[in-house]
């Protein structure tokens, strides 16, 4: 999402409860594409554990979908708070949420219910929200509010919200007895000091393991980030595959030459291309990080050198389901160049590989235009990602 070339970063990080093979909080996102916006809702369901985890998650996807119809702030609460399935012991519905509401210009809404308070840091520093208190009426609780505010995200913003594993964390520990509350906005401060151009992905990471290590590495609560970034985009090239015409190939290495970002070349024909057309060396490296996948190479100026169909099909197959922790490989460079990039030009040649044809071959191996449209859609849908694709 972007206006004057701005682009808009969303990424969440969590950490379930020392013990618990699920998470109690959920975290949504969703671009609206007809509409240039994107919603964002971070909720902490009651407790802890697959319980926590339903209401977080019916919270989460309610809030979503009763924000991007614009119903009435007041009305999408009552809805939530009244569809919840009561706790038998405590006898209430309860599960916190925040709302993140924010379109392509940077005019932004948050809204806030019983969650730790929202951060927007400017120039490296907390900056103040002004916010609209509104009473919630319950049978089951008393004293709760609604919290909105709006206000115009600048560029080089962060939007900071997390579950209270975050604020929480530490309690009783001789050096925050209160939980790291105030600890937090310092720690946030330091790191954008020390990291000015840190990604929303990598700082809610940082805040969530810090919380953890406040735990003594054993948290005592779900534990949640998310992180918004309003910034210049940063842009990545992945070529794959020969063009068409032969008498394109000087086409493509010049497109590559005069790319401004990342560049990665996806197979062996590829990088020859390249490598011919710009009369740069390409060397084949002999260490084999991912017994699945042929190893890199390394060429001046190109980031990022892999194999083609089977490196693309195993980073759809990484995207779907998740990248194992401690996994590496050229599938995993691959995955994190694209983590850490917001609009991606994929330049397809559309020569046929006549052994990718082959019905002996595993199913996996599938046209090369077919694995791209489906990790742009991934891209697109599950990360935010700005997506283009061009055919040679």
């Amino acid at each position: 999402m972007k206006e004057n070339d701005v682009f808009i970063e969303v990424d969440c990080f969590q950490k379930n409860k020392a013990g618990n093979i699920v998470c109690g909080d959920s975290f949504m996102s969703q671009r609206l594409q007809g509409e240039d916006r994107i919603i964002s809702v971070l909720s902490d369901g009651l407790g802890s554990g697959i319980k926590a985890s339903v209401l977080s998650t019916m919270t989460a996807t309610m809030a979503m979908n009763y924000t991007a119809m614009n119903e009435s702030i007041l009305q999408t609460a009552l809805s939530i708070i009244n569809t919840l399935p009561q706790d038998m012991v405590r006898k209430i519905s309860y599960s916190t949420f925040c709302i993140f509401d924010i379109d392509c210009f940077g005019n932004t809404k948050v809204i806030e219910y019983e969650s730790p308070a929202v951060y927007l840091f400017r120039r490296g520093e907390v900056a103040e929200i002004q916010k609209q208190k509104i009473p919630v009426e319950r049978e089951d609780l008393e004293n709760t509010f609604l919290w909105v505010s709006e206000f115009k995200l600048e560029k080089e913003d962060r939007l900071i919200c997390f579950s209270d594993g975050v604020n929480q964390s530490g309690m009783g520990n001789p050096t925050m007895p209160f939980g790291w509350d105030e600890g937090v906005k310092t720690f946030i401060t330091e790191n954008l000091a020390q990291h000015p151009d840190i990604s929303a992905k990598e700082l809610a990471r940082k805040i969530v393991l810090r919380a953890e290590r406040n735990d003594n590495y054993r948290l005592l609560d779900d534990t949640s980030c998310c992180v918004v970034y309003r910034r210049t985009p940063r842009n990545l090239l992945i070529c794959t595959g020969p063009p068409y015409d032969e008498k394109k190939d000087r086409y493509l290495a010049e497109k590559v030459k005069d790319f401004k970002g990342k560049k990665i070349l996806c197979g062996g024909t590829t990088a020859t291309i390249v490598s011919r057309e710009l009369d740069l060396p390409l060397k084949v490296s002999l260490e084999i990080t991912d017994k699945t996948l042929p190893p890199l190479s390394y060429m001046e100026g190109i980031d990022l050198i892999t194999e083609g169909i089977l490196t693309l099909s195993k980073v759809e197959r990484l995207l779907t389901e998740g990248v194992p922790e401690k996994s590496q490989g050229p599938a995993n460079d691959l995955i994190g160049l694209l983590q850490n990039s917001d609009k991606i030009t994929f330049i397809v040649g559309t020569r046929i590989n006549v052994a990718h044809q082959d019905p002996n071959l595993p199913i996996e191996l599938e046209i090369r235009r077919n694995v791209v449209k489906k990790i742009k859609y991934l891209l697109e849908t599950k990360y935010l990602k700005d997506v283009e694709i061009s055919y040679l």
